[in-house]
């Protein structure tokens, strides 16, 4: 061999060397790229997986919650029926050892008005009937008798049941007599 060939046998391996660490560097690159990346897929699964796990504690403690205040919803009005009941039990017993009936009478009073003030209180309103118009979405009408006359035609004539409302919202139809 030659001095020219073996220089250019050197210099070809010396280019196939470079090429080689050339090569050896890309696939370094590409698997330092893919180790970063699955690093950061490992990292959004972690995230996924805990903000799964924190939106099911959180359905759980919203379901605990709803029903705990489910149980504890009539407590107050419960509460503050408790006084009238206590007026109730006081006039029931006036009522054995009572001779007056107009003590009786204004005793009996006294608890209905507390009653119907503590519910007022509370939010419920009595619906006003008598004399307007017939709605059927406020009011159950169990019969119709003939009007006495033109204007009373169409409208409630009779209240058998009071209708209520519970701050705003219809809770009870009023049983109510149609004039026809």
């Amino acid at each position: 061999m030659t001095e020219k060939e073996k220089d250019m046998q050197t210099e070809s391996q010396q280019a196939e060397n470079v090429n080689q660490q050339v090569d050896t560097e890309n696939v370094s690159a590409e698997e330092a790229a893919l180790d970063k990346k699955q690093q950061e897929l490992n990292e959004m699964r972690d995230k996924y997986l805990r903000l799964v796990a924190e939106f099911d504690n959180f359905k759980k403690r919203n379901a605990k919650e709803r029903i705990e205040l489910m149980q504890t919803a009539n407590k107050e009005v419960i509460n503050a029926l408790l006084p009238v009941l206590d007026d109730a039990d006081r006039a029931a017993k006036q009522l054995e050892t009572s001779q007056d009936i107009n003590i009786v009478k204004d005793g009996v009073t006294l608890v209905f008005n507390k009653l119907r003030s503590t519910l007022q209180s509370k939010g419920l309103k009595a619906m006003e009937s008598m004399h307007t118009e017939f709605n059927a979405d406020l009011h159950e009408a169990i019969t119709e008798i003939p009007a006495p006359n033109e204007e009373l035609k169409g409208k409630v004539m009779d209240e058998l049941e009071k209708g209520y409302y519970l701050n705003d919202k219809l809770i009870r139809h009023a049983r109510v007599v149609v004039g026809k």
